[in-house]
């Protein structure tokens, strides 16, 4: 969480117990002025170099942040309550991003070359658009920024960052990293701004593209004032991710990954878990296995290596999602375990189980963006789908079935989303494209697709000689 002390200034606050982390001071309009400038200056040297020059540049930045890895770490839990260890994994992933551009790139940003009518010959080439502008939330304090972050520098853009206030702290620190990775100045720029000067940098001339991740309210106004100047946008907003038990599910299985699935990063990420559809055949089994699950989990300190659920990362975020849950119980619903809000320091918020979830819940309706889970019953596999389609998301999903090949088929020919996991949970990989369908966005990331977000893909066609 982050307060504001003047109009100037805010302070980070450590929700394990809602104390003052750091005080930041706000970028005066000149300031954001000078750095955009700067962005713009260093993207005009930056797109003449190859890619296989940018890439030991990316390749340097992975290697750093192992080398800054505790520290890193560290500032990711203090500001938003993470498990130290799963801080750790982030940076991991975030080198594992970085590797991954530096080795494909020349493939996949690579010229083209095709046959034209009347014996002509076309080539296809790949430029950087320029200075791109990403509004990036805390949940996922490094990566987040490296996603879109490496693949924009690979194909030769610049990046502007305006991070969510109360990780202020991680997107200077990964300035630094960039910094010391050999990074040109003006490349990568940290903007502490007010969403006033996010708006007005939105309309820059110099701003090429916009990329967002958040919720779909912010990615309606963030698409409507980018689309308004006519600015290319990525979009990756929320979703209420349906996870199918099946009639010949491993049961077992099912039950540790769905755990897995909704309380990782404890609970607060776009492709988490949140509704759990069991077929009437496993239903029962899997709800008192699941629950059993939920309720044995240790909820504390998450630089403890025995914690399984650490805070939330605000309290109006842990306000917002209890009311949620109320509202849930009000309509309807029926809470087997958790759903009560703990005393005490810091904004810690228990395992929940809901049942009884039907349409107007918001356990229904809505991402829940904490440990809370939404289990429902269907009357069989074609139905479980049904009930996973019925939302106005569609970023990830999973089915568990021990036929795999018809788990696939489902997943290719019906779930209605960008991604989807079978027998397991998922987050995301470096190699795999990343992003969804309806409320949950548009544009892909990662797997080469972001680099060809904010590029141009121009056509230069020669005539029979």
């Amino acid at each position: 969480m982050s307060t504001t002390t003047t109009d100037k200034t805010f302070k980070t606050i450590n929700p394990a117990n809602g104390k003052p982390l750091t005080t930041h001071t706000l970028m005066t309009d000149e300031q954001v002025e000078d750095t955009i400038q700067k962005s713009h200056g260093a993207f005009k040297k930056w797109k003449f170099k190859s890619v296989e020059e940018r890439g030991k540049v990316i390749s340097a930045i992975g290697e750093e942040l192992q080398n800054y890895k505790k520290e890193l770490a560290d500032m990711m839990t203090s500001e938003m309550g993470k498990l130290l260890k799963q801080s750790e994994q982030e940076i991991d992933l975030c080198s594992a991003i970085c590797s991954f551009s530096a080795k494909n790139a020349p493939d996949a940003l690579k010229s083209e070359e095709r046959e034209i009518s009347d014996g002509g010959r076309g080539i296809i080439t790949y430029s950087p658009l320029g200075v791109i502008y990403g509004i990036q939330p805390w949940n996922y304090p490094a990566y987040q920024v490296i996603r879109y972050t490496i693949a924009n520098l690979m194909a030769g853009n610049s990046v502007l960052l305006k991070h969510a206030e109360n990780v202020t702290g991680t997107a200077k620190l990964l300035k630094s990293i960039f910094d010391t990775a050999g990074l040109p100045e003006g490349l990568f720029s940290v903007l502490v701004i007010t969403h006033d000067q996010s708006d007005t940098i939105i309309e820059h001339e110099l701003v090429r593209g916009v990329t967002l991740t958040g919720s779909p309210g912010a990615g309606k106004k963030i698409g409507e004032k980018a689309g308004g100047e006519l600015k290319k946008m990525v979009l990756e907003l929320g979703s209420n991710d349906a996870y199918l038990i099946l009639d010949d599910a491993d049961i077992d299985l099912a039950v540790e990954k769905c755990i897995q699935g909704r309380i990782y990063n404890n609970g607060e990420t776009c492709i988490a878990a949140k509704r759990f559809i069991a077929t009437e055949a496993v239903y029962d089994e899997f709800r008192e296995k699941f629950v059993k699950g939920m309720k044995a989990l240790k909820l504390g300190d998450p630089t403890d290596s025995e914690t399984d659920l650490g805070p939330m990362a605000r309290k109006d975020l842990r306000e917002k999602l209890h009311e949620q849950v109320q509202k849930s119980v009000q309509h309807g619903a029926e809470i087997l375990c958790g759903g009560v809000m703990p005393g005490g320091e810091g904004y810690y918020y228990p395992a929940t189980v809901l049942v009884q979830v039907s349409e107007g819940q918001p356990a229904y309706d809505d991402e829940l963006f904490g440990p809370v889970a939404s289990l429902m019953k269907a009357k069989n596999d074609e139905d479980a789908m049904r009930i996973a389609n019925d939302s106005r998301f569609g970023l990830g999903g999973g089915i568990f079935s021990k036929d795999v090949d018809k788990a696939v088929e489902m997943a290719s020919k019906y779930f209605d989303t960008g991604m989807v996991f079978i027998n397991s949970f998922g987050l995301a990989e470096s190699n795999m494209p990343f992003g969804g369908v309806k409320n949950s966005g548009y544009g892909r990331e990662h797997g080469g697709f972001g680099m060809k977000e904010f590029v141009n893909a121009k056509s230069i066609m020669i005539g029979e000689d």
